[in-house]
């Protein structure tokens, strides 16, 4: 199998689980426990446990690939995580003009993701469970406050959330450890039951999950097509940029003048 040995779908979903359950568990139980309310230190704590636990996800991918790799060597880790140049499904040749799937791609992800629909979708998930409207909302915008003026150690907390967001957390384990060994079970269709079980991770903020689901098939699609994750991970990491500025026009005051 040019694929290499694929997952059981209860493997899958165990992986799945492991990533996605202490995530809820840290929003809603143990953040309110530490600072209740929905303040700007409250906002700080959640965002803090949840890096925590995008943390964890990267401790869990090492944990599976030291079980399933001889060697740590860059051209095994490389091959196993699909981390080489983009390879044409129809020549079997990488080359990085490929690369211009990510035009598309992103433009999809950006009608999703940031517009008005997002929101759309978001509110979808309201109809069958509208208790969830209860939960407090997980928005970075909270800590747009005078306060975190002059805090630059959030500017550090926000590289390593990007860090572990985008590149060793979500992305190793969704994309990396997950999405090349998901074919035995989903077929053609393991992209699409990639960007489910992404979007269902999200349980922490379920009202983004549908359009996460959706947004999520522009990363899924391209790096499944062109066995090449780097789609995913630069298209994800497209969230870091706003993420670091956002943190900066915080604590140099820039957001307040």
């Amino acid at each position: 199998d040019p694929f290499g040995e694929q997952y059981s779908l209860g493997k899958i979903l165990a992986i799945w689980a492991l990533a996605a359950i202490p995530m809820p568990v840290l929003a809603f139980v143990v953040a309110p426990s530490i600072w209740p309310g929905e303040s700007w230190q409250a906002g700080v704590t959640v965002w803090a446990l949840l890096i925590g636990g995008m943390i964890w996800q990267f401790v869990l991918s090492l944990i599976i690939l030291a079980c399933e790799l001889e060697n740590w060597r860059w051209p095994s880790l490389k091959e196993r995580l699909w981390l080489a140049p983009p390879m044409d499904p129809g020549t079997g040749q990488r080359s990085y003009s490929l690369f211009w799937w990510l035009i598309p791609a992103f433009i999809f992800y950006a009608i999703v993701e940031q517009t008005p629909l997002a929101s759309f979708l978001g509110e979808l998930v309201l109809i069958p469970f509208p208790s969830l409207d209860n939960l407090s909302r997980l928005d970075l915008q909270i800590l747009i406050v005078p306060e975190l003026e002059g805090a630059w150690w959030l500017m550090g907390r926000a590289v390593v959330a990007c860090i572990f967001n985008y590149l060793l957390g979500e992305e190793l384990l969704f994309r990396g450890v997950l999405l090349p060994r998901m074919r035995g079970v989903f077929g053609r269709w393991d992209w699409v039951a990639n960007a489910v079980l992404f979007g269902l991770y999200h349980l922490h903020r379920p009202t983004g999950i549908i359009s996460t689901v959706v947004g999520g098939l522009a990363w899924s699609l391209p790096s499944r097509r062109f066995r090449c994750n780097w789609f995913a991970v630069i298209l994800h990491g497209f969230e870091g940029i706003f993420v670091i500025v956002g943190a900066f026009a915080v604590v140099s005051g820039m957001a307040f003048r």
